[in-house]
């Protein structure tokens, strides 16, 4: 065995790791599976006497990020499909309008989310025989803001990789979870600290899940929560969009090519 060309294959490997999406793998993912689990086993263990309806509660919270994760997952992964394909250039050297674009993105994604919450959702019931659909008729209000979420988070993502390129294009799955530990996807707010309260609080997402389990707990539901996570959402995906806007004129104006 020769150790100068075992040290030289490692090194190989090392430089090769020293970007964004392996130390992603290493330090990223850890940490939010961490603090997501962490902070939902914590809430759980400080309930008294349990925790009504808990599963119902998580899974529900599951089937209802999911609708975020597509929304966003529309938008940068068939942005990232045009630089694999090295197809960007080609795109927007046509006719197409970006906004023509931009929304057939949009209905895509509308068509995948109601296609994955249905087969989540079925899924869940033959599995736990629980009925994710309890929420009743404010399901389809939270199910559309949830989705305007996903979108603003979408642009952002979508603004950084189109400037960048693919040396960047982790953060098309990476983004969205930034958000989550703040969301109270599976406990509520009151669980966080209180400097994460305070993030939390400025989320469209946090307002949703607490209306979730406002809905499965109490049987009540909060048009006062609704609306605020509306009103959120409209100026976060105003502000995305621009953003997008204008790191894709910044791109241009370098060369969309050179991103591909």
């Amino acid at each position: 065995m020769s150790w100068g060309r075992i040290w030289a294959v490692f090194l190989r490997y090392f430089y090769y790791f020293a970007k964004l999406d392996h130390l992603a793998d290493l330090f990223y993912w850890p940490a939010i599976d961490i603090f997501l689990w962490g902070m939902t086993s914590v809430w759980i263990q400080k309930q008294e006497g349990g925790v009504s309806d808990l599963a119902l509660a998580i899974l529900t919270g599951l089937i209802f990020w999911q609708i975020v994760w597509r929304a966003n997952y529309e938008i940068t992964v068939n942005l990232l499909q045009e630089f694999w394909n090295r197809n960007l250039v080609n795109l927007f050297s046509t006719p197409l309008k970006r906004r023509e674009w931009v929304a057939a993105l949009f209905i895509i994604g509308i068509a995948k989310i109601c296609i994955s919450m249905l087969f989540g959702s079925l899924f869940v019931y033959l599995l736990y025989t629980l009925n994710v659909f309890s929420v009743g008729w404010a399901f389809l209000p939270y199910a559309v803001s949830l989705t305007l979420s996903g979108w603003f988070m979408g642009f952002l993502s979508a603004g950084i990789i189109v400037y960048y390129g693919q040396r960047v294009q982790m953060l098309a799955w990476m983004i969205p979870y930034v958000f989550a530990p703040f969301s109270a996807v599976y406990y509520p707010l009151s669980a966080l600290p209180h400097w994460a309260q305070v993030i939390a609080q400025a989320l469209p997402t946090t307002h949703i899940f607490e209306g979730m389990r406002q809905v499965l707990n109490e049987q009540q539901f909060s048009l006062k929560t609704l609306l605020l996570s509306y009103l959120l959402n409209f100026i976060y995906l105003g502000l995305s969009i621009a953003f997008f806007n204008f790191m894709f004129e910044k791109s241009r104006d370098k060369g969309l090519s050179r991103v591909e």
